[in-house]
């Protein structure tokens, strides 16, 4: 990290942190990154905890976490929590794995159709939008 102590405005963190000002005031609101006080006649000022805090927000976003998931992660962030963040961890994997598996079923469902419209060239009835009219779950069972 460069030698940013509390010398950074709004508009230099999210430069540095590669994010918008709204998303840190939007943080800010969500209890995710603390707003510093304001001198009197100054404006507040940002340092290189405040860039990392941003970085490990949109690291956990990047990972498929929700906000209120990453809030409990910061509360666990002294490192003396391992067992709470690798459950939290685990919980998202679970989610993350349920999600391919019915990113997986579309695909098929998808290959199927995509191969059933290039069989049925010249019919007026197409399959794919026939099969949208029917429903997913009529479809996922083919």
């Amino acid at each position: 990290m460069s030698d940013n102590a509390d010398s950074l405005t709004i508009g230099g963190l999210a430069r540095a942190a590669n994010v918008h000002i709204e998303t840190i005031r939007y943080y800010q609101r969500q209890g995710l990154l603390p707003e510093p006080e304001r001198p009197p006649g100054g404006i507040r000022r940002y340092g290189d905890a405040d860039i990392d805090r941003l970085t490990f927000v949109k690291t956990a976003q990047q990972f498929g976490f929700s906000l209120d998931e990453i809030g409990d992660l910061l509360r666990l962030d002294d490192g003396a929590h391992c067992q709470e963040a690798s459950t939290l961890a685990e919980h998202k994997l679970r989610d993350v794995r349920e999600k391919i598996d019915g990113l997986a079923r579309i695909e098929k469902v998808l290959n199927d159709l995509v191969t059933r419209c290039h069989a049925h060239q010249g019919d007026i009835c197409c399959p794919l939008i026939a099969s949208l009219h029917e429903g997913f779950e009529s479809n996922d069972s083919r």
